[in-house]
């Protein structure tokens, strides 16, 4: 008779063990439920920005502002998912597209999906980037089509790219004659429009909605919501989801946050073979969190965002106690040198350092230095080791980690 294995035992006692969950996909990010609490006015607004196509008018352009786990992707899913629905009934030639710009990363993959979205053939490489976007338009007007695209985290792909993606499609409808075509922009960055061109700004002509975030109450209606159908009867002990809320909303009001928060402690409970899910579980799953939300915010950085930070890095490891933007912009200058790469401007590494302390991975703070002047002292938040342990595994910073910059004696012999 075989053995049974580490694994064997592992997947029986999981199989032995109380049910916790009804459905665990409810309480994932991706899951748009029929109901979201709290997002009714942002829900109208929206609606009546996109009704128009319904009657076969081109929409305006609107762009979604707000912080992360907000709802911005899921009331514009649920909106235009209700939107392709209605216009199927009506036989209104709608087509929504919907494109995360950060996985996308680059143009040509923006455009690809675009293509395919409308049913355009283009290979995966090989064309040039204007000869995709004239089978976009050609391949729309041969259609008589309405096409709502929907461009998320377009923030980080204008930090990384610039903004000629945005210019082309906010000036696609002078070159259909039988098609349409609007943007729905969805951003993290309040600050979006300070990046782009004032050609763009002033081809957009968009309608704003501004997504704050939830508070207290407000996290704890969507937990309910969610938690009913996500776990069995009676394993939430009484506190748990007012925790869950609490924890969430005294650091930003993230609902992704929470929701995570509540599926992990319920995973650990279910892991240890508990009845119930308790406020132990709780502190537990926010730990585990804590380290895994530190290291996908590392690796979801913009390039430039990542040398910038690398810099501070750098920096620390060569024991300077803190760093100026100066010190930081000559050693960042030095990483694009290496690889081959311009670098933005000093006032743009500027405002990259100002994100970063927003996001929590540095600690800026300025500090008087009497007649001459103030200066903004900056320091890394988070452990080196999670940026090295991070960083070894991207293809262009896992070099860069150990990199010794040219400017590092003179900085350091002013500033340690």
């Amino acid at each position: 008779m075989k053995e049974p294995t580490l694994l064997d035992n592992v997947f029986e006692r999981f199989l032995r063990s109380t049910q916790v969950f009804r459905n665990r996909e409810v309480l994932r990010h991706d899951y748009i439920p029929g109901n979201l609490p709290h997002r009714e006015e942002q829900i109208r607004c929206l609606g009546e920005i996109v009704a128009p196509v319904l009657k076969g008018s081109r929409c305006s352009n609107v762009f979604v502002y707000g912080k992360t786990g907000t709802g911005k992707t899921a009331v514009i899913k649920y909106v235009l998912n209700r939107l392709a629905d209605k216009a199927r009934e009506f036989g209104a030639p709608v087509k929504i597209c919907y494109v995360n710009c950060r996985l996308a990363g680059t143009e040509y993959r923006i455009y690809s999906s675009l293509c395919n979205a409308i049913g355009v053939k283009v290979p995966f490489t090989g064309l040039a980037l204007g000869e995709v976007f004239d089978r976009l338009k050609a391949g729309l007007d041969s259609r008589k089509l309405l096409l709502i695209v929907i461009l998320d985290e377009i923030d980080a792909l204008i930090k990384m790219r610039g903004d000629m993606l945005l210019y082309e499609l906010t000036r696609i409808n002078e070159a259909l004659h039988y098609s349409r075509a609007a943007i729905v922009g969805i951003s993290n960055d309040l600050r979006f429009k300070e990046f782009l061109d004032p050609r763009v700004l002033s081809s957009l002509s968009e309608e704003e909605i501004l997504f704050r975030p939830y508070d207290a109450t407000e996290l704890r209606d969507i937990l309910w919501d969610r938690a009913r159908v996500a776990f069995c009867d009676g394993v939430l002990v009484d506190g748990t989801v007012d925790l869950c809320a609490a924890l969430a909303a005294a650091e930003h009001g993230d609902a992704r946050r929470v929701l995570d928060l509540l599926r992990v402690a319920g995973e650990l409970a279910e892991r240890e073979g508990s009845n119930f899910v308790s406020e132990e579980h709780i502190r537990k799953a926010e730990k585990r969190i804590e380290h895994d939300r530190i290291v996908e915010t590392l690796r979801n950085l913009t390039l430039h965002s990542k040398f910038v930070l690398c810099s501070v890095y750098l920096l620390r490891k060569a024991k300077v106690n803190y760093a100026i933007t100066g010190d930081i912009y000559n050693i960042y200058s030095e990483l694009c040198d290496q690889l081959e790469l311009v670098p933005l401007t000093q006032r743009r590494v500027s405002s990259l350092v100002n994100e970063l302390d927003v996001i929590g991975l540095l600690n800026t703070r300025v500090v008087s230095m009497g007649r001459y002047g103030r200066t903004k002292k900056i320091r890394l938040s988070i452990a080196r080791s999670l940026i090295k342990k991070t960083f070894a595994t991207d293809d262009r910073l896992g070099r860069l980690i150990s990199y010794a910059p040219r400017c590092l004696a003179e900085i350091s012999s002013g500033r340690s």
